[in-house]
């Protein structure tokens, strides 16, 4: 496989006390999240991947309930490459900027099929050049479907690495290279995964529940106001 480049050498100083919390972040999430994975609902590469482009600014409820007629009527890359973006329109219309998606979508299956005879390639640059995809894609893809050690800085993701003071940074890429410093490689899939989980259940963006987290002891809460307990 080729391995991106990385951006941690761009990278400014990590938070104070952050390779301290780290470890602690870690263990609580391995005890809140043992079994953390995708909630994406796939069977192939070429689903995830579809699955993962059409989740861009979508929720994975709204893609898992679009995308069993999607997979009947295109199950893989050759099918989807043979239709057009307004054929593949209907299957997508409850989820978010799907006419732009379509066409994504009908491209990407026309390069796999070009390029890489229907097959998802495991191959970070060849995946981040599909239309519709990008390094968090290709992170989501890679892990998931091929075991790629890397984590996918997604809203929650960098959310909650700035909420922890695990990093500073708004840039999805130099928050990931900040991750990568913190985190053994072999945790950051797992890693990726639990945090959007708390995210989601836990940490929300506007009204986190601090008073019922487990990391509350040793949170900083940066950015969170007013918050009891």
């Amino acid at each position: 496989m080729t391995r991106p480049s990385s951006s941690r050498s761009s990278s400014p100083r990590l938070p104070a006390g952050a390779k301290a919390r780290a470890p602690q972040v870690l263990a609580t999430l391995e005890q809140l999240y043992p079994d953390a994975r995708t909630e994406l609902e796939f069977s192939t590469p070429f689903e995830l991947l579809v699955a993962t482009v059409l989740s861009a600014q979508a929720t994975d409820v709204s893609v898992n309930a679009a995308t069993p007629a999607l997979f009947a009527r295109y199950p893989d890359a050759h099918a989807m490459s043979a239709a057009s973006a307004e054929d593949i329109e209907p299957y997508i219309r409850s989820i978010g900027l799907y006419r732009g998606k379509a066409k994504n979508l009908a491209a990407l299956a026309r390069l796999l099929v070009e390029r890489h005879g229907g097959e998802v390639p495991n191959d970070f640059g060849a995946v981040v050049a599909l239309p519709g995809a990008g390094r968090k894609t290709a992170n989501v893809v890679l892990s998931n479907a091929y075991g790629y050690p890397a984590i996918a800085v997604d809203t929650h993701v960098g959310r909650l690495a700035r909420r922890l003071a695990l990093s500073v940074q708004t840039n999805p890429d130099k928050v990931e290279a900040d991750l990568q410093k913190l985190f053994p490689s072999e945790k950051w899939v797992f890693l990726h995964h639990a945090l959007i989980l708390h995210g989601r259940r836990i940490c929300h963006a506007r009204k986190p529940q601090c008073p019922a987290c487990a990391m509350a002891g040793f949170c900083p809460k940066v950015g969170v106001e007013h918050v009891e307990g």
